[in-house]
């Protein structure tokens, strides 16, 4: 039985959640670095962590990992790897992303081209070709350099894992799907507990959530690179794990789940994306502005993306919005918030100091997730017997 090495990226310090996740999934974490978790585990791996993670970005299948100070030493480094056991002779094979940090080697251009030829010659060696077609399979890969150590790993993803095939249509600077399940994640929510997002936009929060309430992978309904390795796994390895995931999911339940937005163009976009995630039925959505936010039950969660204000007329008008969502989380006066925002100046208009404020990049954008902590919900009492 053969085991590999896999590096799942993830966003910036929410390492803990993809470890957490990748562990329920069975699999034994090997390292955690900043913004990427490696773990062991089977071929069949590759299918299951695609189909089941939410938090990762990608999932790519370590090849090799080496120290290399030159470009002669990552020429020969990588040439000696056994890339015969990944790639086929008529494999098209490229690296498509190199980055590299605090290392003697910097020129990304420069490394792409060497280890390509590196691997070039390496397969020439062992097919006894002097010449590839590259006409079959794709097989993308990607390298990191960090402090000299050199990681090339094949990309079994293709897309990012953030594109889960239901959001076609978006609002303006969304969040993508991994963060927002990560945030749910990270949360004490859970699909008991009633959940709002006020500034839903494309719906992704309420849309994650109710994925996640009801068990549902959020890998089922797209294509990965990887399904075309008939030389790793085999195609039933990616029926079986869609099949596993189908087999857990629960979609008749109740749960309270609300997106609201002000823009109704925005609103319907939102149900046409909560209809391809196939949760129409477990979220309600509705047009409705902030200062209108109100709800009888106590003990919720709000989790929300609200405006930025990247362009200077929009920044004029966030001490007001941000006042109006202080104004509504005091209504609310139970529950808890977790708010996403670059806006720096959150804590002062909402009228409150966070209990806890985390650094996160959502795309290139530097944002801080403010947590506002309510009182817990009491514990019911046991049923007399």
């Amino acid at each position: 039985m053969s085991f590999y090495e896999f590096t799942a990226p993830c966003h910036f310090g929410m390492e803990a959640v993809l470890k957490r996740e990748i562990i329920n999934l069975g699999y034994e974490i090997t390292r955690v670095e900043d913004g990427r978790v490696s773990f062991r585990g089977e071929a069949s791996a590759i299918a299951r962590a695609n189909v089941f993670l939410r938090t990762a970005e990608r999932i790519l299948l370590c090849i090799g990992r080496f120290k290399a100070y030159s470009f002669e030493e990552l020429f020969e480094q990588t040439k000696a790897l056994p890339w015969e056991e990944y790639l086929p002779s008529d494999a098209r094979f490229w690296v498509k992303k190199a980055s590299t940090a605090k290392s003697k080697l910097f020129s990304s251009s420069d490394i792409q081209s060497i280890i390509k030829k590196a691997i070039v010659e390496r397969l020439k060696q062992t097919y006894r070709v002097s010449w590839f077609k590259e006409e079959g399979a794709i097989y993308p890969l990607r390298v990191f350099i960090y402090k000299d150590e050199v990681t090339i790993a094949l990309d079994t993803s293709g897309e990012s894992l953030h594109k889960r095939g239901y959001r076609k249509l978006s609002s303006k600077a969304p969040v993508s799907e991994t963060l927002a399940a990560a945030i749910l994640l990270l949360s004490p929510w859970n699909k008991d507990r009633i959940l709002v997002d006020p500034f839903c936009g494309s719906g992704t929060f309420p849309i994650e959530a109710a994925m996640i309430g009801a068990n549902i992978a959020p890998g089922m309904n797209r294509e990965f690179t990887a399904e075309a390795w008939k030389n790793i796994l085999p195609m039933k390895d990616w029926y079986e794990a869609v099949t596993e995931a189908n087999d857990l999911i629960e979609d008749q339940i109740d749960m309270d789940i609300q997106g609201y937005d002000i823009d109704g163009e925005i609103i319907k976009n939102a149900r046409q994306n909560a209809i391809d995630a196939g949760v129409d039925h477990l979220i309600h959505l509705q047009q409705r502005p902030v200062n209108a936010l109100r709800h009888p039950k106590k003990y919720g969660f709000v989790i929300t993306n609200p405006p930025y204000g990247e362009r200077l007329e929009e920044k004029a008008a966030l001490p007001e919005l941000y006042t109006e969502i202080g104004e509504a989380f005091r209504r609310l006066d139970s529950w808890s918030y977790f708010v996403l925002t670059s806006y720096d100046q959150a804590e002062k208009y909402i009228g409150r100091k966070a209990d806890k404020n985390r650094k996160i990049y959502n795309g290139m954008i530097k944002t801080y997730l403010y947590e506002f902590m309510g009182p817990r919900p009491p514990k019911r009492k046991k049923q007399e017997v």
